[in-house]
């Protein structure tokens, strides 16, 4: 059953999509604009993570636009497979989660549209890609740091997020058996012995924390905590009922002690923490300029990973604390660095006392919203319950959000 959404949300709502199609046409061969004024370039990961605010909100614009960035994406794709960085670019290359994002927001686009062989080849193109990318040979995607949206922080090994987002591929392809031995493998304990015995496979469960591991690999593993990451897990049903449960009741905890610490001022978990100190192991130099505690990667608030934790808590059964987390994020895009507008949507802001400090109207802050208050509203996760239930894109053909 729909639930009616605060006035104030939709008003936030209709300021989102005020962006989006402000940002439809950019001086990079009218593909979309990454932010209104900050970021002209298309980059493929925040238009590909967009692309859910546009399903949902079906403006006809955004979605032929949307259809448009695919063809291009298909178009510039590597001869091995690889998708770019930047969609009109296809020497810009190198980043971890292009193909896998391109993967997935073209099954949900297909799901959408009931286009089930749209960019047949371009997708079997990225999926040989991808399968290549497992150093064991074993379905689990390994990483280089910095090589994901995190351009500042350290990833290495068999990263979380972009394992979530193969897995969710994985399931909305057909590709059940792959999927069941990603999910067992990422199910398997993050190693602590200091020998690691032959055949012995890392994963990244973490034996006295409810999450998954931000990375690990070999001997090595980081025990902080993945936003982004773990809500795709529950989105995905990668993670349990129970562990969906458990991952959030262990967010509200950390943060209400965040707050009493004066760590985080708002009402919304970080993207990332604890947050890495000056003096900790894994500390970089380069961090005091760029990725300070509590800021951009380090433990900012980013407004489109926080619509993914929304959407997480309606997948767990959350309703009340999706409502007051929807509510909560509605607040914090309001406010802008620069522009004179009702309703910022800046890329991210500080967790110590929500100051933005990215580029004002960014296409995917703007988009997740949309997304986030869309599963609010209708107390189900567009697209993402396909995936949990098994039905590959093409197959249903009709949109799950109908």
């Amino acid at each position: 059953m729909d639930a009616k959404l605060t006035e104030f949300v939709e008003q936030a709502r209709a300021a989102a999509l005020e962006v989006l199609l402000h940002n439809l046409h950019g001086p990079y061969h009218g593909l979309p604009r990454t932010a209104a004024w900050g970021y002209p370039e298309p980059y493929t990961r925040d238009l590909m993570i967009a692309g859910l605010g546009v399903l949902v909100c079906g403006h006809p614009k955004l979605l032929a636009s949307l259809r448009r960035v695919l063809e291009t994406l298909a178009r510039h794709q590597s001869p091995l497979g690889h998708v770019p960085s930047l969609v009109h670019d296809g020497e810009d290359r190198g980043a971890s989660d292009t193909t896998p994002l391109f993967l997935l927001t073209l099954g949900f686009y297909r799901l959408a549209t009931g286009e089930g062989s749209f960019l047949e080849e371009a997708a079997g193109k990225a999926l040989t890609w991808m399968a290549y990318q497992s150093p064991s040979d074993r379905v689990m995607v390994a990483q280089m740091p910095t090589s994901d949206w995190r351009d500042e922080q350290w990833v290495l090994g068999f990263g979380l997020f972009v394992n979530t987002v193969v897995y969710s591929y994985l399931r909305l392809y057909g590709r059940f058996e792959e999927a069941r031995r990603l999910h067992d493998l990422m199910g398997r304990f993050a190693v602590e012995a200091e020998v690691q015995h032959r055949h012995v496979h890392e994963g990244l469960v973490l034996r006295h924390k409810p999450y998954y591991a931000l990375w690990s690999y070999k001997l090595y593993s980081s025990e902080r905590f993945d936003l982004l990451g773990n809500s795709l897990a529950i989105l995905s049903g990668l993670a349990s009922p129970s562990r969906a449960r458990a991952i959030l009741s262990w967010i509200e905890g950390e943060c209400e002690a965040m707050r009493r610490r004066g760590d985080l001022a708002v009402d919304l978990p970080p993207n990332f923490f604890p947050f890495i100190q000056p003096g900790d192991p894994d500390w970089r130099p380069r961090y005091e300029k760029h990725n300070r505690p509590g800021e951009y990667h380090n433990g900012g608030l980013w407004p489109f990973v926080c619509g993914f934790h929304v959407a997480a808590c309606v997948a767990a059964g959350r309703m009340p604390l999706a409502r007051r987390k929807l509510e909560a994020l509605a607040r914090l895009v309001r406010p802008a660095r620069e522009a004179k507008v009702d309703f910022g949507f800046n890329e991210w802001f500080r967790a110590q006392d929500g100051a933005p400090c990215g580029q004002d109207w960014q296409t995917w802050s703007a988009a997740m919203f949309l997304y986030a208050a869309a599963c609010v509203e209708t107390g189900r996760t567009p697209y993402f319950e396909t995936i949990r239930n098994g039905q590959p894109a093409g197959y249903d053909r009709r949109s799950p959000a109908e």
